[in-house]
């Protein structure tokens, strides 16, 4: 089949691995499968060093370019009329894909605002499949300000699509409960790429001396630093118990705004030396990195979203430690392939914790649980494969 991604993102940080999941799955399986974006992104090409981002070759910036690098600044009613009239840009550039590339289905990367992809792909009867990551019904970190027309056009785009794939039943029973007659759906939870994600690739001794764990027993923590992660109160709350556990080490991979935060709160404790912070790494580093853990941790997730994270250590054999929102319980079964503890409960995880870290064949059977379970269900094919039966089923 031939198939046009369209997506509207930088396509960095977890985005950008789902896009590049994806699509490196569908060509796996023999499929053709061409981007398309404003922003000319194709996280499956190799990252540019230069600019940090994986891109396709341009000479100069263009005016929607230099654009877009401000709506970081601009007012919320601004920034969301910009994304409305996104659609003009859209609708232009999948008319000539479309010409150019006549697919068997179009696959979009569900985008607040966005309706241009579905009208034109009804209109013209080619088979549309929305992969529904974002809703304007959930809470989110950017106030929305035109909440009933962001509803109004997700409504239309949710019943007029081919078909839906919904990273997790929340997000398909609230889009069900409070639109009618949506489309056809799926849920397909976020995977892990098992090629890049190979814990044969990566000892745990050689990867623990390269970063000075060696004899440590390693909990491990990926992304970026902020408060709705939890990792901030999580430090905090073993902070004064990690010191009677020397051997015990808090190794936290990422950057953000609370990188500081608990930098200054290990230094003020003087514990620096069991809590390690490289700072952010690229994506392709990522397995290298996790192999030197034992474990990760999740302190705080919420309703609806599907950590990447925790499919990509599971793929390195590595358990976590993960609060039992339903998104995660219809990953995770506790005690076999990670665990799990109350969410918001932040005595329940610390005290999972500590238990888990001294649990030496806990760690080792739970980790190869985990392996057996991204192997056989959780696995970027597994999810393409559903995307093409709900784009046959007419």
């Amino acid at each position: 089949m031939n198939i046009l991604y369209h997506h509207r993102t930088r396509g960095k940080g977890a985005e950008g691995a789902h896009i590049k999941g994806i699509v490196m799955a569908f060509r796996k399986l023999g499929h053709k499968v061409t981007l398309s974006s404003i922003h000319n992104v194709d996280p499956t090409k190799p990252i540019d060093n230069s600019t940090k981002q994986a891109v396709s070759p341009q000479p100069k910036k263009s005016i929607k370019h230099r654009v877009l690098e401000l709506t970081k600044y601009m007012p919320e009613f601004v920034f969301e009329m910009l994304e409305v009239l996104y659609n003009l840009i859209a609708l232009r550039q999948i008319k000539n894909e479309i010409k150019i590339e006549e697919p068997t289905f179009i696959y979009e990367r569900y985008s607040l605002f966005m309706f241009a992809t579905v009208w034109y792909a009804k209109k013209y009867n080619i088979p549309m499949i929305l992969e529904v990551n974002d809703s304007a019904l959930v809470e989110r970190v950017r106030h929305l300000l035109f909440k009933k027309l962001a509803c109004k056009i997700e409504q239309w785009t949710f019943q007029n699509a081919t078909g839906l794939v919904f990273i997790s039943s929340y997000f398909q029973k609230l889009a069900q409960d409070n639109y009618q007659n949506i489309a056809p759906s799926v849920v397909s939870p976020n995977a892990a790429d098992t090629d890049v994600f190979d814990p044969t690739k990566y000892p745990i001794e050689e990867a623990k001396a390269n970063f000075g764990l060696t004899g440590k027993t390693v909990c491990g923590f990926a992304g970026a630093f902020h408060h709705w992660h939890g990792i901030d109160w999580f430090v905090e709350e073993v902070i004064s118990e990690l010191k009677n556990h020397p051997d015990l080490v808090l190794f936290l991979v990422g950057d953000g705004p609370r990188h500081q935060f608990i930098k200054e709160l290990a230094e003020t404790h003087n514990i620096t030396q069991q809590i390690l912070m490289p700072g952010r790494i690229e994506h392709t580093e990522i397995p290298k990195a996790v192999a030197a853990m034992d474990f990760g941790i999740i302190p705080d997730s919420n309703d609806y979203g599907s950590p990447m994270k925790l499919f990509e250590f599971m793929a390195m054999g590595k358990g976590m430690i993960v609060p039992d929102f339903t998104p995660i319980t219809e990953v995770v079964t506790n005690n076999s392939n990670s665990w799990l503890f109350e969410r918001k409960n932040k005595q329940d995880c610390v005290k999972r914790f500590f238990e888990i870290a001294s649990d030496t064949e806990q760690l080792k059977k739970v980790g190869e649980n985990a392996i057996e379970y991204i192997e056989n269900k959780r696995q970027w094919r597994h999810n393409v494969e559903q995307i093409i039966t709900l784009a046959q089923q007419e």
